[in-house]
């Protein structure tokens, strides 16, 4: 199922779409169900061989090698459940001026109830609020959901400024 978050503030209409850590695809699938034009990456090419008919599939290791994107920028990137600090800014540079982010992964909390339990592999409070702080930010939140699959979460919708006007003040 893909992620509630994804589908409440996946811009219209559809463009270009880069599913980062996409893993076996649950938005990236839907992604292209619903017309956009999907960029998948992941290291896992079992996970992610199903997918090769919906959408263009990088496989690659983004902490370890370089980025597979170098001057690629597209209208929407997602990432859910993956948090590799050092590509920070990368991610953000792979989003076109007036594109949008939409990010969501486990947050500090989570090491009491399960996995990820390390920090690395953990937001701190606040962190995607400043991540994105130069952004206009139009959905946030840092929470515990319980239920079946209770977890710590933290996510943001924000958007890319546009480029600026020359001559603008």
């Amino acid at each position: 199922m893909p992620s509630a978050w994804l589908q409440r503030f996946a811009p219209r209409p559809p463009a270009t779409a880069l599913d980062l850590a996409c893993g076996s695809g649950r938005n990236l699938r839907w992604l292209a169900e619903v017309g956009w034009q999907v960029t998948g990456v992941d290291r896992d090419k079992t996970a992610t061989a199903p997918l090769r008919g919906l959408a263009e599939i990088i496989d690659a290791d983004i902490e370890n090698a370089p980025w597979p994107l170098a001057d690629r920028q597209f209208d929407l990137v997602i990432v859910a459940n993956y948090l590799w600090r050092p590509l920070f800014d990368t991610v953000k540079s792979a989003v076109k001026p007036g594109g949008w982010l939409i990010w969501e992964t486990f947050a500090d909390g989570q090491q009491t109830i399960g996995r990820p339990a390390r920090p690395d592999f953990l937001l701190q409070r606040g962190e995607l609020l400043r991540v994105c702080g130069d952004w206009r930010v139009v959905a946030y939140e840092d929470l515990f959901e319980g239920g079946v699959n209770s977890r710590f979460v933290q996510r943001v919708a924000a958007v890319r400024p546009a480029s600026p006007t020359l001559g603008a003040a």
